[in-house]
């Protein structure tokens, strides 16, 4: 399963999963080609087989897996295996947040969104790997051993929903839970070559983590290899909880007739270009589109750099939030001289600039009504999903001195964070491919509540440019 001359790794292999998706996995278990025990069986053997390689497993549950499957959830993807992330409480496990600064307890019960996940039918296999408090987009760590992309072990699977993102990819399970805060759906799908959606705010269930915060910037979702994946979990949780106050989003099941009007972003906000190997994967699904017969025109950016400003200090105050009141917000047992370099070097840029607070939050507020506007005269925008091609593991650890690897993460983040404060849907897409042979996301965003729109280019781009599979 090693291809040692480029360090691919992957599970795929002869055995009750093969190389279906997960729509397609649900299926032979409801016709009886297969069991829903025999799937979580080939789960676990993959997981086995490639993690050690890797390591995105942070909390292994396969004896209760393997229990549940045997009379699997009711859903439209009943019996299908995969992943909770670590950051979601999920009864019997522990929330290690990524950190070995929380000494977490066992959770008794699930949190709310874990319920609507759970509504689709999935068997949970385990917890997946985050990096610590998902404050980073690379899941590293500064003592332990790194999340690996199955692409290219030396390279870094993205963040903070790596773990999932490494899993899927690899061919351990078809689909897997991750939540975004700043771009920690779409970051990993990018990195990993998976699809990736962030719902609208309200969407799905709100996280746990998010309801005292100033403004939620927290969308869960789960990064899959084929859209209609995604589209089946999206409509699963509108059938267990019908999101409140938006448009209704049943099952999107293939593109649509009409044709759009395509905003065309290039650079981001912080000033910086976009790499060349990313512009060109943008530009050459701009002229793809065209090709379909969407019209695609350039737009200005809806934000500029105050806007980076008050997120950079907004990602501050959370690190800061975290560092001096883990105990009350995290766990009991909180040990804040255990973590790594880069939440104690964000926790300490906040408290220099508390002062900018309140106009932050007032400027992160209003950029929802500056995101609306920005489809006035485009049904959605097109851009990158990061400002640079994915990077080797190092680049972006939090050994790294904290100024250095934050003006690095702030260039390759760069595009996604409009989303999470506005609270815009969006969807990276695995539509280029960089010299070194890795995936390269594409980002298109829609005005809120139109997931519909978003699923439905998602397909058409799929069906005219397949997406690559790691083992092929």
């Amino acid at each position: 399963m090693t291809n040692e001359t480029s360090s691919r790794i992957h599970a795929f292999t002869d055995d009750a999963l093969g190389d279906l998706d997960a729509v397609g996995v649900a299926a032979a278990i409801a016709a009886g080609s297969i069991s829903a025990r025999e799937a979580a069986e080939a789960a676990i053997a993959r997981a086995e087989a490639v993690n050690p390689a890797i390591n995105a497993i942070q909390v292994p549950d396969f004896d209760r897996a393997l229990k549940a499957s045997e009379a699997p959830r009711p859903g439209p993807l009943s019996g299908v295996p995969s992943f909770v992330k670590d950051n979601t409480e999920y009864e019997g496990l522990t929330t290690d947040q990524g950190s070995l600064a929380v000494k977490s307890r066992v959770a008794t019960a699930n949190e709310p969104f874990t319920d609507q996940f759970l509504a689709a039918g999935f068997t949970v296999l385990g917890k997946s790997t985050m990096p610590e408090f998902g404050f980073n987009a690379s899941t590293e760590y500064a003592t332990l051993p790194p999340t690996r992309n199955p692409w290219n072990t030396a390279y870094s699977a993205g963040a903070s929903s790596g773990g999932s993102a490494a899993l899927v990819a690899a061919g351990v399970v078809p689909i897997a839970h991750a939540n975004d805060g700043g771009g920690s759906i779409r970051i990993p799908a990018a990195a990993c070559g998976l699809v990736g959606l962030k719902p609208t705010r309200g969407r799905v269930v709100q996280a746990h983590a998010a309801a005292a915060l100033p403004v939620d910037i927290i969308s869960n979702g789960v990064v899959s290899r084929s859209v209609r994946d995604t589209a089946y979990f999206l409509a699963a949780t509108q059938t267990h909880q019908p999101a409140a106050g938006m448009p209704e989003l049943g099952l999107v099941e293939g593109p649509s007739d009409r044709r759009l009007r395509i905003g065309l972003i290039l650079d981001s906000v912080t000033g910086v270009a976009t790499d060349d190997e990313t512009r060109k994967a943008v530009e050459h699904t701009a002229g793809l589109l065209t090709s379909l017969g969407h019209d695609v025109v350039e737009v200005g950016l809806p934000v500029d750099q105050k806007f980076m400003d008050d997120f950079k200090h907004y990602w501050a105050l959370l690190a800061f939030s975290t560092q001096h009141f883990g105990r009350r917000v995290m766990s009991p047992d909180f040990d804040k001289t255990l973590t790594d370099p880069f939440t104690r070097g964000l926790a300490k840029t906040f408290k220099r600039n508390a002062w900018r607070t309140p106009a932050a939050i007032r400027g992160l507020k209003r950029s929802e009504q500056i995101y609306h506007q920005a489809f006035a005269d485009v049904d959605v925008i097109l851009s990158p999903t990061l400002g640079y091609v994915t990077p080797e593991l190092g680049h972006l650890s939090p050994a790294v001195d904290f100024p250095v690897v934050f003006e690095r993460l702030i260039q390759y983040a760069a595009f996604t964070p409009l989303n999470n404060a506005s609270g815009g849907p969006a969807v990276s897409l695995p539509l280029g491919r960089s010299s070194a042979d890795m995936p390269i996301g594409i980002h298109i965003s829609a005005d809120h509540g139109d997931e519909q729109t978003l699923l439905e280019i998602a397909y058409e781009l799929e069906a005219a440019q397949p997406f690559a599979r790691i083992q092929a």
